[in-house]
């Protein structure tokens, strides 16, 4: 019995990393009983069979896990967006953190494509940035002639996924230190503002201190998982702040002596934010009973 983690699945078949070695390994039939699925990132007991494949036996328990995309045991998540085309977005960026808080990890902030911008682009996207960085976000801002290897070197050890929507230059950030895998780039839709969707599965790839994944871009993000009273715990200086309302129960809308409402009237919350929050509130809140 060997053990590994699985860092490829295409087609039904799970591609097990074990020291280098790669394994096309299958799953036994009672994960099928069990309703139950590996994804990539699991660490897992298999088999070895015909020299290089094998059936899975066991899963090992999972450290966290993000649904989409399917990636498990992740040691740093890194929200990647694009200074433009695809326009920079605090609204998105805000539903990217709001999701990744819900799995309880803790994401960090990259923004690239900063040499095609304006000065101007970059003098705003630097503005919002630092509001981040003040709510306790690592924030990275870079463009293709940034040394991106000594960035990729500064992040955790271990598992790091990258994640966002299409065309904000994930899969040519990885190609930039790793250029022998040649990941497939694209260019984006300028009438929709979005990137074309380039990575079709969820795959790791090794870096010196760990693993890396590259992801499928999102055009639409799930929120079915989160309750409308939770979203505020997602949100972490409102969270905060929250800690010092009257009502212990307070969702920081119309509540008496709130103290989220009362930091947002002195400036110590930034208006965007709470915007986006109220949205995110509501729009779960009138979202259909699915049966």
């Amino acid at each position: 019995m060997e053990t590994g983690r699985i860092v490829k699945l295409i087609s039904g078949v799970y591609q097990v990393d074990v020291g280098g070695k790669k394994y096309n390994t299958k799953p036994r039939g009672l994960f099928r009983k069990k309703k139950f699925s590996p994804v990539v990132g699991d660490i897992v007991d298999f088999d070895i069979q015909n020299e290089d494949e094998g059936y899975i036996h066991h899963v090992h328990e999972r450290h966290n896990a993000l649904k989409r995309p399917p990636v498990s045991n992740i040691d740093g998540l890194i929200i990647v967006m694009s200074a433009v085309e695809p326009k920079f977005s605090t609204q998105l960026l805000d539903r990217f953190l709001v999701i990744a808080h819900s799995y309880n990890l803790s994401p960090s902030i990259l923004v690239t494509k900063k040499d095609i911008a304006s000065e101007t682009q970059i003098n705003h996207i630097e503005t919002i940035l630092n509001t981040y960085k003040e709510i306790g976000y690592s924030v990275q801002f870079v463009g293709k002639k940034t040394d991106k290897v000594d960035i990729v070197n500064t992040w955790p050890n271990g598992l790091i996924v990258l994640s966002g929507q299409s065309g904000v230059g994930k899969s040519t950030f990885i190609n930039t230190f790793k250029p022998e895998l040649n990941l497939e780039t694209n260019d984006i839709s300028k009438s929709l503002n979005r990137g074309k969707h380039t990575t079709r599965h969820v795959e790791l790839f090794e870096r010196e201190n760990g693993f890396i994944a590259d992801t499928p871009g999102f055009s639409a993000l799930d929120f079915d998982h989160i309750e409308k009273d939770d979203v505020k715990y997602y949100f972490k200086e409102i969270n905060t702040f929250g800690n010092d309302c009257k009502f212990r129960n307070c969702n920081h809308i119309k509540e008496p002596k709130c103290n989220v409402k009362h930091q947002l009237e002195n400036n110590n919350l930034a208006q965007f934010r709470y915007e986006h929050y109220l949205q995110l509130v509501n729009e779960i809140s009138n979202r259909k009973v699915r049966y």
